[in-house]
């Protein structure tokens, strides 16, 4: 795309390189040595998530080069920044899981504000971890300028003893650990060969789930999002999603001519088809807020009960992204689902073209069994339910992927605990009696604050052998890489009032899964009487980031957004 083609009077980056005001602001482009051509061209935003903290972001840097190159080589000049990530795996377990669901908030608020500092017409965004792909999604959808989306790619299996592993095999051998079914040396020999290169966990946790739908809705190339981050491709879709982006700024095409209500349903198809995570009920309906779509966990819920399940991935299935990508990718998922039915063809995408456009020349694979025909699921219906019932009026999640019919049942008492902490000690110490339903209340986007994931405390109880013996709630949210019954997203939350907070121990729980449903077998009588007495318990007293998130943090039904949206705008930041 030659860049003289393009029309610089229409973009954000007038303000800063054209015209006798704006010399003080090109002395600070000169200064880092761009040509006069390059100050004139569009200025193209490169933003990654990459720090040191975790595989998932370590190869972000490398691939931000490729594009820039991508860039540069279609007339247009790229501007590189970082923004944060919180990685879940170093969060889990501990108070630093506060800060992962805050951190989606900071990735789009950082992104748009660099952006709209600096006057970037367009912007290439790069993502490894859990949050951090909403968060950069929301920030293009927000901006509204031309925009892409690059995953960083998955890790690479393990192996332990000729037995590829993730690092779910990690969380639950901690609760093997503690029955005595894994010696410490055995522990020791894991955790040093369960990640075995950079790239996000490589199972169909959340990373890899939202990694799907950047494709499915439209923003990421097609099968950008499937090839795992040590793979040499990696750099040519980099490098060509840099030169498409320069086609999108002269097309004038922008996040929300694609991110629409269609795309956010076929968003939430491969979501079901591929038995992704619970976390995608929260990410999409947060998405289509910054476009001022109403989407909210129970049309998400819609869109899982009628989509069958196709994808064999872990934790529920038996195969890795790697191996769906070495499959077809995910256009092989979306082909079949596209052929009978489940998707919006006419769903315009970052090629310029439509995702049947984008799908005509997919072949089906029959030498592979890692995705079903989707006239041949797995099973039925999606591998996430959403639930409803007088313990949860605006709804809540579970990932039934790998789960037999029989199992998607539960009644029992419930056991109550006040923070993950205090249901983590029970569990460690066996203190919990089979046929439970342990509640972790307080844990929501505004009593964590944070939302925070249960995956320690849902890994030992699998690594105990307890995963199908006990059901466990909660107002806050599980990893992808749970399984077994598990309800995340429980609202109200517990820290609002919501019924979940009136629960004592022994009362009845009832889960259907099969038919949506989640019941406290109490009247709504004794629910009022429990409400009218109910005083929220002294939580640490909080100042800083999570002080403010929680004063402006909505409900897990929405999303737990924390701004109007884009419903409200009268103009976006691409308008300027």
């Amino acid at each position: 795309m030659d860049a003289r083609l393009i029309d610089k009077s229409r973009l954000p980056s007038r303000y800063v390189t054209e015209g006798p005001a704006r010399a003080p602001h090109r002395s600070y482009l000169y200064a880092m040595g761009l040509t006069k051509e390059q100050i004139h061209q569009p200025l193209i935003g490169v933003a990654s998530c990459w720090n040191e903290a975790a595989p998932c972001n370590i190869s972000l840097m490398r691939q931000a080069q490729a594009v820039k190159k991508g860039v540069a080589s279609a007339g247009g000049t790229p501007r590189e920044f970082c923004t944060i990530t919180v990685t879940d795996g170093i969060a889990m377990g501990h108070a630093g899981m506060r800060a992962s669901l805050p951190s989606r908030e900071v990735i789009a608020d950082s992104v748009e504000l660099t952006m709209r500092g600096h006057a970037y017409d367009a912007l290439v965004g790069l993502a490894g971890c859990d949050k951090s792909l909403p968060g950069m999604m929301m920030a293009m959808v927000r901006l509204n300028v031309p925009a892409i989306f690059i995953y960083g790619g998955s890790i690479l299996p393990g192996s332990f003893r000729g037995r590829q592993v993730t690092v779910q095999d990690m969380f639950e051998a901690v609760g093997q650990h503690s029955v005595g079914a894994m010696s410490d040396e055995d522990l020791d020999e894991i955790e040093q060969v369960a990640c075995p290169s950079a790239g996000a966990c490589g199972a169909q946790f959340t990373a890899n789930t939202m990694a799907t739908v950047s494709e499915a809705i439209g923003l990421a190339l097609p099968y950008s999002a499937g090839a795992p981050a040590p793979y040499e491709i990696r750099d040519r879709f980099c490098a060509s999603a840099g030169e498409m982006i320069m086609q999108l700024v002269a097309k004038n095409i922008r996040p929300r001519d694609i991110v629409t209500l269609k795309a956010l349903e076929n968003a939430a198809t491969v979501v079901a088809a591929s038995g992704g995570s619970t976390n995608a009920a929260l990410h999409l309906p947060a998405i289509a807020h910054e476009c001022g779509i109403k989407f909210d966990l129970f049309d998400v819920a819609e869109i899982f009960k009628k989509t069958p399940y196709i994808a064999d991935l872990k934790p529920g299935g038996r195969y890795v992204a790697k191996d769906m990508f070495e499959a077809g990718g995910i256009p092989l998922l979306m082909k079949t689902l596209l052929d009978a039915g489940y998707l919006h063809g006419d769903c315009l995408t970052v090629t310029g073209r439509t995702i049947a456009e984008n799908m005509d020349k997919v072949a089906w694979n029959p030498d592979q069994d890692v995705v079903r025909p989707a006239t041949n699921p797995i099973t039925a219906t999606g591998g996430v339910v959403g639930l409803r019932g007088n313990l949860a009026p605006e709804g809540a999640i579970v990932k039934v992927a790998g789960m037999a019919a029989e199992k998607q049942t539960f009644t029992g008492p419930a056991r109550c605990f006040d923070t993950e902490e205090a249901c983590f000690e029970a569990v460690t110490k066996r203190t919990y009696k089979e046929g439970e339903v342990l509640v972790i209340r307080y844990e929501g986007p505004r009593g964590g604050p944070g939302m925070r994931e249960m995956l320690s405390t849902t890994a030992a109880l699998y690594g105990q052998g307890m995963g199908d013996k006990v059901a466990l709630i909660t107002d806050g949210r599980f990893s992808g890489a749970t399984r077994g019954f598990c309800i995340g997203h429980v609202g109200p939350e517990a820290a609002v009032g919501g019924p979940i907070a009136l629960l004592r121990d022994g009362d009845i729980i009832a889960i259907d899964a099969v038919n949506g449903t989640i019941e406290v077998q109490l009247s709504d009588e004794e629910l009022a009487r429990r409400r009218a007495a109910w005083v929220m318990p002294e939580r640490p007293a909080l100042s800083g980031y999570l002080w403010k998130y929680a004063q402006g943090v909505g409900s897990a039904l929405n999303g737990a957004v924390t701004h109007p949206g884009g419903g409200v705008e009268t103009t976006t930041y691409a308008d300027v």
